[in-house]
């Protein structure tokens, strides 16, 4: 299984960041996120990195100091089950890349979901790297047309395309880091209502960041 760094209790003040996004104009992003996002503060992206980075280094296997952002939002998942494309539908990638991380830190409070992991039935990947995409998007491809393709709605467990294999709740102030490359969803209720409010909508800080791999003779 690919690895998955869980950190509770981030930061000593995650009310302070609600307070943050709740003063930000959220838009819309032109990829596939189900929600809108806006710019976090370099404030906190320095304080992740400050007080963090080694960590993310030393247990992803990547060079101490290397780490960098690529990017990083404030998000709220705004997009109900009927709106929802084929891919938001079903488990995604960010990259191919295996020295490139993710991470989501939850702020909401209330029960709306965590960040589960999956693996594609038909090719057993639960990792899509450069060799493994062109086979994976074609069978994706051939699923869309099928009759297994998934209702329009949010996955939340083991489908009969896809098998769940790991789940973190959404706790308020949990870091949940991982390679980009693994396959993941967010694992929202089946009675999730889109909200638009950071204070009571599904927030969170999305980032992205890379390295360099550490290699050992």
């Amino acid at each position: 299984m690919a690895p998955l760094l869980v950190i509770d209790n981030l930061v000593a003040n995650p009310d302070e960041l609600v307070d943050m996004a709740a003063a930000k104009y959220f838009g819309d992003v032109a990829n596939y996120y189900p929600g809108i996002r806006a710019k976090a503060s370099l404030s906190y992206q320095q304080f992740i990195l400050r007080h963090f980075g080694g960590l993310f280094a030393e247990y992803f296997g990547l060079l101490a100091g290397s780490i960098r952002f690529t990017s990083c939002h404030f998000s709220l998942v705004t997009t109900p089950n009927e709106k929802l494309g084929y891919l938001q539908r079903i488990p995604h990638t960010d990259s191919q890349l295996s020295n490139e991380l993710a991470f989501i830190h939850y702020l909401f409070k209330s029960d709306l979901g965590g960040t589960a992991f999956y693996r594609h039935r038909k090719t057993g990947y639960e990792v899509v790297d450069y060799l493994r995409k062109p086979g994976y998007l074609a069978c994706i491809d051939e699923e869309s047309k099928g009759a297994d393709k998934p209702e329009a709605r949010y996955i939340n467990s083991s489908t009969a395309l896809y098998e769940q294999v790991a789940s973190q709740e959404g706790r308020f102030n949990r870091m949940l880091v991982y390679r980009r490359n693994s396959l993941h969803s967010g694992n929202l209720p089946e009675n999730f209502v889109p909200d638009p409010n950071p204070r009571t909508g599904r927030l969170s800080v999305n980032g992205f960041l890379t390295g360099t791999a550490a290699f050992t003779a």
